[in-house]
């Protein structure tokens, strides 16, 4: 079998969730025979990526590099959307130069311009399958500013949605999302994932002295780190806490107190996965307070190092995070945020034991790539449009 990938850039040379994601399906479909012509961009001003380095060798037998660039950013409002069509169409171009393949894997917006060739009575084009991640358009928004971004995004995602031959949810709020504006029958759930390498097994429980707090990510606004440095400068002089940001949070924003760690942006070139995984596996929760997301990778990674989650009900979240685990928050509720903090500082060692422990065993049963990759696969072999079940 052989498919078109079509992707938002891959890790690492391009940052993000989505990309990683676009990398282990390209790794795991390379590891089950699978070939695949993988499409992805870098930043205008960034050369092309000519070897794949990140992959082995063994992958590369079944991996076709065709790498483009992404336009230039412009002012007008919009551009990000204009910019993302017209590499749909770049993307479009390449595929009619290349050999046949047997189905089209389409990530965000990637497969715009195809979706609407092959509904244009260009019935020799194979079926497109079409991820858009976290339809974060569709959720809450953390400012005017942002709910107008969202706006313009969810007419290009509502009318590609009803072309493709099926659309994948990652689960959890995201299907329910999707059928309000997509075909019931033309949805599949299939989760995010990791590699079984990020798994702390076996598990030995670090009794800190003082309780560890992690947050990683981008500092963009639906991330939640205004709101969660601003909980944190109340609580960290009259209790005894540490967190830790990873991720390129601008020096301005930071805290200045010994108490809070900037590691900056960690990259996997230097050792970054080793790096983050020490991090993780030393900290007792991970805090993800988005007012938007889809099934974040940090949250599966943080899971499989053994920590507890806080985190907002959006997206995915909640198909990884429960009581059990940990908690989830409502987005943007800053007081049950510091509440929630508040009851992990003081809970009792055993019951924060055992919350890192299930959080490790969800990981291992639902969310390793070895497993989610043979229903993917299968999915797209067994394609039938009647036969999708909603």
């Amino acid at each position: 079998m052989k498919i078109s990938l079509f992707t938002n850039g891959i890790y690492p040379y391009v940052l993000g969730g989505m990309q990683k994601h676009s990398f282990n399906l390209a790794k795991y479909f390379a590891k089950n025979g699978i070939y695949v012509d993988l499409y992805h961009y870098v930043h205008f001003d960034q050369p092309l990526v000519k070897n794949l380095n990140c992959f082995s060798n063994e992958d590369l037998k079944f991996i076709n590099n065709i790498c483009l660039r992404f336009d230039k950013p412009q002012k007008y409002p919009g551009h990000y959307i204009f910019r993302s069509y017209n590499y749909s169409k770049k993307i479009y171009k390449e595929f009619l130069n290349k050999k046949s393949v047997d189905f089209v894997y389409a990530q965000g917006l990637t497969g715009w311009f195809y979706s609407i060739q092959k509904n244009n009575n260009n019935y020799h084009l194979p079926p497109i399958a079409v991820n858009f991640h976290g339809l974060e358009m569709f959720q809450k928004a953390a400012s005017f500013k942002e709910k107008l971004k969202q706006q313009l995004f969810k007419i290009p995602v509502r009318n590609i949605s009803k072309l493709t031959s099926f659309n994948y949810s990652l689960g959890g709020k995201l299907s329910s999302i999707l059928k309000e504006f997509s075909n019931n029958q033309k949805i599949i759930e299939r989760p995010n994932a990791i590699s079984k390498d990020w798994v702390f097994d076996p598990y030995i429980h670090n009794k800190n002295k003082v309780r560890k707090f992690v947050f990683l990510g981008r500092y963009v606004r639906h991330k939640g780190i205004e709101e969660l440095s601003k909980i944190i400068k109340n609580l960290i002089n009259s209790h005894d806490l540490e967190i830790s940001f990873i991720g390129p949070i601008p020096k301005k924003k930071q805290i200045i107190n010994k108490k809070v760690i900037y590691h900056g942006e960690i990259k996997d070139k230097v050792g970054g996965s080793i790096k983050i995984k020490k991090i993780l596996r030393n900290s007792d929760f991970l805090i993800c307070p988005s007012y938007a997301e889809g099934m974040p990778t940090v949250i599966l990674e943080a899971m499989a190092s053994g920590c507890s989650i806080i985190a907002s009900d959006v997206g995915a979240v909640r198909s990884m995070v429960d009581e059990s685990n940990g908690w989830l928050i409502s987005p943007g509720n800053e007081k049950e945020l510091n509440k929630i903090i508040l009851k992990a500082l003081y809970i009792d060692e055993l019951e924060l034991d055992k919350k890192k422990k299930n959080s490790i065993d969800k990981v291992k049963k639902n969310f390793i790539w070895d497993k989610v990759i043979v229903d993917i696969i299968n999915d797209l072999k067994n394609f039938n449009l009647e036969n999708i079940k909603d």
